[in-house]
């Protein structure tokens, strides 16, 4: 059995993408889902190999312990984890964000990721007894552009994540753990169809430097490769894959 791995909102887009390519390079998956029971286990299937999916939500700590538990059960001890599970919302002005949109942004794109961390730092420690590993947090180029008129709410809490990422990289780097960031710009995932804009991936795409959205499998690709030993010396690094935006 390959080396264990937890992809967060593992059961579409970016997230499957990377579990599906994770399992062609040997790790054992769990897939982490919140609703969509169907597509997970649908995943799991295709890929094959030693995977299972989780359903949990990343904000609640309950269900995050759950999550980790029923790998170390299931699986064995997590090596890597990709902090992918977020969410957006409708695109709209600052001055019409509501409070509980806000709690709710930040509880999953923000603290979810914090909660997935601690759990898998927890085990992957040499200073704990663990064998080290990697983490890979999914941020957002909008954290570097501030999605005015937009997600100004979703681009600060990806902001955040980009400063976690820094953070615990130089936190965790002497106890054999790595954590780097990637910064998708405009993917063809399902996630753009809460923006209520059915034409904003190819409008968008289309004005990136290189003419074109991107696909969930490039962003995956760079996932794998900052998890290998390949990026062995990398750490607290955020990396654009946007296009050239």
């Amino acid at each position: 059995m390959g080396e264990v791995m937890i992809v967060t909102g593992g059961g579409r887009g970016i997230g499957a993408a990377t579990a599906r390519l994770a399992a062609e390079r040997g790790y054992a998956v769990c897939v982490n889902y919140l609703r969509d029971r169907a597509a997970a286990e649908k995943l799991v299937s295709e890929i094959g190999g030693k995977a299972l999916a989780v359903a949990g939500d990343v904000s609640s700590e309950t269900d995050v312990l759950r999550l980790f538990e029923t790998v170390d059960r299931s699986l064995g001890p997590v090596r890597a984890l990709v902090n992918n599970a977020g969410i957006v919302d409708a695109g709209m002005r600052v001055e019409a964000i509501s409070l509980a949109r806000l709690q709710r942004m930040f509880a999953v794109n923000v603290f979810g990721s914090f909660l997935c961390a601690r759990e898998a730092v927890k085990r992957m420690s040499t200073h704990r007894g663990g064998s080290g590993g990697a983490i890979v947090n999914l941020s957002s180029i909008a954290a570097k552009l501030g999605g005015p008129g937009e997600y100004v709410d979703y681009a600060a809490a990806k902001g955040a994540i980009d400063t976690f990422t820094v953070g615990l990289a130089k936190e965790v780097g002497a106890e054999g753990i790595r954590v780097n960031c990637v910064r998708p710009g405009v993917i063809r995932t399902g996630i753009h169809q809460a923006s209520g804009d059915p034409g904003r991936v190819e409008r968008l795409g289309a004005a990136a430097p290189l003419g074109r959205a991107g696909e969930p499998q490039e962003i995956a690709a760079v996932i794998l490769w900052l998890l290998s030993a390949e990026a062995a010396y990398m750490s607290g690094a955020l990396v654009d894959v946007s296009g050239g935006r």
